[in-house]
């Protein structure tokens, strides 16, 4: 079976599991959600400056298609920043890499060569992921404990799971083990016939190499995911999960690349960033939202006064993609003040017609916070486009994120 990529990965039957009426139930807006006073507000979206691309494929080995979705962005020194990338264009094609420049300027691309053994001798090398496992969304931290790590979903034959890659000097990485990763996709050949806790199973069966273990229902989520590591040293994770809804139900668009799915965002927790015991639901539609309002996303930035998130807030029948402010004390309760776009969209004309997908985090530098983010002029489902599609990097700063 074919590994799909993001936007496809659904096309087909879907196999749904059982506690449809459980699952689907949506709560009413928690106490304050719209307007509790305690909670910070978010500066206006006309205090964003947009200074449009900074990265667009230019290389052959980029394809037609990038994106820094989930990635982070480090500042250097003079003005320099690492930009963290993937090609996305298609499964064979994706990669990781990093852009190191001044935003605005031509910028050094380095993608990361890869082999099942050893990692190969360069700047950025991947080594321990099987041949033909493609990685894309990659994570980069640099841990407490002086030492690296990476995190992306890799694409394989029968294969779309979560992993943890580590290495002492920031170039040499291996990938820990990939046979017992982080999380799995639903169709992961690990997830066949097991359902996720919400009873999604997109897999009715799979060769899995005997020495494979199955998948844990705990680890079964959809494919946006974010990490961090905590000020004391824990880890927190958010990532997608898939709810089932009925033919007959008013969520349910049929034009969406997953119908009868809905996208909400769950919690991890984890003493060392690679088993995640603790998992709870910490976002999802309520009273208050419209009856196609879904969930892509959760990057988050830790602040003296909280977590401010930013959140894929995707309206399925338009197949919009925006960026919706929200804040936590606590990583666990979010409230959602203004629940519309934070930075707007660009207009027919500009490459973030369609949608804004956030990198890792908002980053603090130089007087400003800056954002990174992967703009779309198609939809999400890929049936329209402004043009010929395509994805790049675009930059935005804002003096202040509060009100």
């Amino acid at each position: 079976m074919p590994t799909l990529d993001r936007r496809a990965f659904l096309q087909g039957s879907l196999r749904l599991g059982a506690g449809l009426a459980a699952a689907t139930a949506i709560r009413a807006p928690a106490a304050g959600a719209a307007g509790n006073t305690a909670v910070p507000r978010p500066c206006p979206p006309e205090a964003w400056t947009r200074h449009g691309i900074v990265l667009e494929p230019a290389e052959p080995w980029e394809g037609d298609h990038i994106q820094n979705f989930t990635c982070p962005a480090e500042p250097l020194e003079d003005g320099r920043w690492r930009i963290w990338y993937s090609t996305s264009g298609s499964r064979e094609r994706f990669t990781l890499a990093f852009a190191e420049g001044r935003p605005g300027e031509p910028m050094t691309r380095t993608p990361a060569r890869r082999s099942a053994g050893d990692p190969p001798d360069g700047p950025f090398s991947i080594g321990g992921l099987p041949d033909d496992w493609n990685p894309v969304q990659g994570i980069h931290l640099h841990l407490k404990n002086g030492r690296h790590r990476l995190y992306f979903w890799a694409h394989g034959p029968e294969v779309l799971r979560y992993l943890a890659a580590e290495s002492h000097d920031g170039r040499h990485y291996r990938v820990l083990d990939p046979a017992w990763p982080v999380l799995y996709h639903p169709i992961d050949r690990a997830a066949a016939g097991i359902a996720s806790p919400d009873g999604v199973r997109l897999r009715a069966g799979a060769t899995r190499p005997a020495d494979e273990p199955a998948a844990v229902p705990r680890k079964i989520s959809n494919d946006a995911t974010t990490v961090y590591q905590l000020p004391d040293g824990t880890f927190e994770m958010y990532s997608v999960a898939l709810v089932p809804v009925p033919g007959d139900d008013p969520a349910y668009i049929a034009h969406d690349n997953a119908p009868g799915l809905l996208r909400v965002i769950d919690r991890y927790r984890s003493d060392d960033g690679l088993d995640f015991p603790e998992r709870r639901r910490v976002i999802r539609r309520d009273l208050a939202d419209p009856t196609d309002m879904q969930f892509y996303y959760l990057s988050m930035t830790i602040t003296p006064r909280g977590r401010v998130g930013m959140l894929g807030h995707y309206r399925v029948e338009a197949q919009t993609m925006d960026l919706e402010w929200c804040f936590s004390a606590d990583g666990t309760s979010w409230e959602r003040p203004a629940r519309r776009p934070w930075l707007r969209r660009g207009d027919e004309t500009q490459p973030d017609s369609w949608g804004l997908y956030a990198g890792h985090a908002l980053v603090h530098h130089g007087g400003k916070w800056h954002l990174f983010y992967t703009g779309v002029n198609s939809s999400h489902n890929g049936r329209h486009a402004h043009g010929r599609p395509r994805q790049v990097i675009m930059h935005a700063t804002t003096g202040s994120i509060w009100a």
